[in-house]
């Protein structure tokens, strides 16, 4: 069978990872290769194929910053187009409207990889475009309440804030532990306040789910989701 996948194709190993990922992250028990199995039946290609692009999927995933289903390591030989498909699939298969990321920093990496790369000379006037994303309603009164209970430092490295912002507050961001996008809750119970550095690590780090397990038995509010 041809290599090249087919949007049907695509759509449904994407609309079977969305499940996972969200049967894994509420705690219901699934069987991947039942699933490569279903999928091999019905377009025909071995389960090892699924397996291999869920694989993909996964590193779409990661470069969304989002976590991807344990045991499906990112697989990088994936094409900026095909990443691009893969991140407007999920947003279906979820029911948002996510900004595009995952064509423009596959695009970025594969660039990175050439040994020779000239100087661009970049996009003068960059266009604008517009488009819906969709939001999530929070409390603001969560987020001060973290935010005075880290008092300035990092709930992750315990490192104070890195600078002080124009308003005089130390800089410290706020992360929801289980994604509002992955149904996480904004309570705080779910959220973290953490530094810069910190806060990029748990959304792209490899040693972030190490971090986040962390964080759950340091902190004793923190509750999984």
């Amino acid at each position: 069978m041809s290599d090249n996948w087919t949007e049907q194709e695509l759509k449904a190993a994407v609309e079977a990872y969305v499940q996972m990922h969200s049967n894994e992250a509420n705690g219901i028990s699934f069987v991947k290769k039942h699933i490569y199995s279903k999928l091999s039946e019905e377009f025909g290609r071995t389960e090892k194929a699924y397996e291999y692009r869920m694989q993909n999927i996964s590193y779409v995933y990661s470069l969304m910053g989002r976590e991807w289903v344990s045991g499906l390591k990112p697989a990088k030989n994936v094409g900026s187009k095909t990443a691009a498909i893969i991140e407007k699939l999920i947003s279906e298969a979820e029911g948002q409207t996510l900004p595009p990321i995952a064509e423009f920093e596959s695009q970025v990496i594969s660039y990175k990889l050439k040994k020779k790369l000239s100087k661009p000379d970049g996009i003068k006037e960059p266009e604008k475009t517009y488009s819906n994303v969709t939001n999530y309603a929070r409390d603001p009164k969560v987020k001060a309440w973290v935010l005075k209970e880290a008092d300035g430092r990092c709930e992750c490295c315990e490192a104070d804030a890195p600078f002080i912002t124009a308003e005089g507050e130390p800089f410290i961001e706020i992360h929801h532990l289980r994604r509002l996008s992955d149904g996480g809750s904004d309570t705080v119970s779910n959220a973290a306040a953490l530094c810069p550095n910190c806060h990029r690590e748990i959304h792209y780090g490899i040693n972030k789910s190490t971090l986040i397990s962390a964080m759950y038995k340091k902190i004793s509010r923190l509750v999984h989701e």
